[in-house]
């Protein structure tokens, strides 16, 4: 394990975040607020990482474990100097990790019980954390330093894992950079369409930070809602429905070629999801909403799908029925190569088709049966790769919900704070539902969650490979 370059990266990603901290302090002199606890903050994590080494040489080969590790350790060192500001606006050090883990994770849960009584700029670093989570600070710490190209490709499949792949260019740099284009286009696309809807300059930046990440973390307490805009909901909806899909067909549509699009299995059955869900729970609403219903259910269903979070309704109060549909779409997430959390619809598609066939096997042992994606064979060992996958999910969620019971919370608290946690989802149900936070859980319950938003974020491998006693042997 060579320590040393281990360092000197992770040094790098924190010399950048350190960077990154002069924005809401810009943010915080517009607003005349205080500027000191991003003054601190970013001093403290941009004297790390220099510490931890200035020089990056090149590096023709970084083995797949030294990967592995840059990931798991820089991105909990990035939350864990991500946390300062808070602790500097006077936050407990282990809610403001859990903050700063929410946002950089993505994962939109928040242990603020009075969000308008923050500032402005904390609140900005806050949505922002989550917009330089959405698409990867390692992934654009590869865009912007070339030298690390070739041998960041176990870097790259580590930060954004996907079952199938879908290589973009060449060379790795080149490809982080055109995901990161893409990213900022469509923020940039987003939030002026939030502007000219009415919202502020503020307002509009905050809320495209935390939909083009599926974040959830919004300025306000009432989330989407505080705008009563069904313009707003419109935008925000089609853009979490964009960031929910796979980065590289958005690429590929901008290139001209929107039958990517249209003939991606993943993503037919992403709408097909988000059509079927919103019919059953629009069916359930009708009584009590009317049309309004149609409105109140697609939004819901796509922020949680999404793994985004917002809300335009204390969808909490809605019918166990729907609460059950939302949960389980807590589970799916979006599509591979997105910005969403949870386990990817890729992935149940997959495991929906790879359980087909040994049910169809169980009749006719003797047939060959390849399990296909499109037009593509998918070979056995990522089929072997996406089962593990799923059982270890099912697993850390089963453990996180039992130690979370044990800590004076009831099952359905206890099992969609798990579940929303681990999918990088936000909100849960009953004691964490979208009308209430996280500050009441118990200091231990917050350790498992901040595990869960951290291993979740990394698709599972990425964290639980560092407790294997032999990644650490020469």
């Amino acid at each position: 394990m060579n320590y040393i370059t281990i360092t000197r990266i992770v040094g790098s990603v924190l010399r950048f975040v350190g960077v990154a901290m002069l924005v809401p302090l810009a943010v915080a002199l517009i607003y005349g607020e205080n500027c000191d606890p991003f003054l601190k903050s970013a001093a403290i994590t941009f004297t790390v990482g220099i510490a931890l080494g200035l020089k990056t040489h090149e590096i023709d080969d970084l083995p797949i474990r030294e990967s592995f590790a840059i990931v798991a350790f820089g991105w909990f060192a990035v939350a864990l100097f991500g946390s300062l500001p808070y602790v500097f606006s006077g936050i407990q050090p282990l809610d403001a990790l859990f903050e700063s883990m929410a946002g950089f994770t993505t994962t939109g849960s928040t242990i603020l019980p009075d969000i308008e009584a923050h500032s402005m700029s904390l609140l900005f670093w806050r949505s922002f954390t989550q917009w330089l989570g959405g698409m990867g600070i390692v992934v654009l710490f590869i865009a912007i330093l070339p030298k690390l190209a070739v041998a960041g490709r176990d870097l790259f499949r580590a930060e954004v894992p996907d079952p199938i792949g879908d290589k973009l260019q060449p060379r790795l740099g080149q490809s982080a950079k055109i995901l990161w284009s893409v990213y900022m286009m469509l923020s940039l696309a987003e939030a002026v369409a939030l502007r000219l809807s009415g919202m502020s300059v503020y307002d509009a930046l905050c809320t495209t930070f935390s939909t083009m990440s599926t974040g959830g973390f919004s300025p306000h307490g009432e989330s989407i809602a505080f705008f009563g805009s069904p313009a707003i909901e419109i935008i925000v909806m089609f853009f979490m429905i964009v960031a929910g899909a796979n980065f590289a067909l958005h690429f590929w549509v901008l290139r001209g070629d929107p039958k990517r699009l249209l003939y991606d299995p993943e993503f037919r059955l992403y709408l097909a999801i988000i059509s079927c869900a919103t019919l059953l729970i629009t069916i359930m609403l009708w009584r009590s909403s009317g049309i309004h219903s149609i409105r109140l259910a697609l939004f819901q269903v796509v922020s949680i799908i999404t793994t985004t979070g917002f809300a335009t309704a204390n969808f909490d109060a809605w019918s166990s029925t729907a609460r059950i549909i939302l949960f389980v779409l807590m589970f799916v997430g979006g599509c591979a190569g997105s910005t969403s959390g949870g386990m990817k619809v890729v992935r149940i598609l997959l495991l929906t088709k790879y359980g087909y066939r040994e049910l169809f096997r169980s009749i006719h042992p003797r047939a060959i049966l390849p399990v296909r994606l499109g037009r593509r064979m998918v070979p056995q060992n990522v089929l072997e790769s996406i089962l593990s996958f799923f059982i270890l999910y099912i697993l850390i969620f089963a453990v996180a919900s039992l130690i979370l019971s044990t800590l004076n919370m009831d099952i359905v608290s206890a099992t969609s704070a798990a579940a929303t946690t681990l999918g990088n989802v936000g909100p849960g149900f009953n004691m964490l539902g979208p009308a209430m936070h996280f500050g009441g859980v118990h200091p231990i319950g917050k350790l498992v969650l901040i595990m869960c938003m951290w291993i979740g974020r990394l698709e599972i491998f990425t964290v639980l490979v560092l407790l294997i006693p032999d990644f650490w042997k020469k």
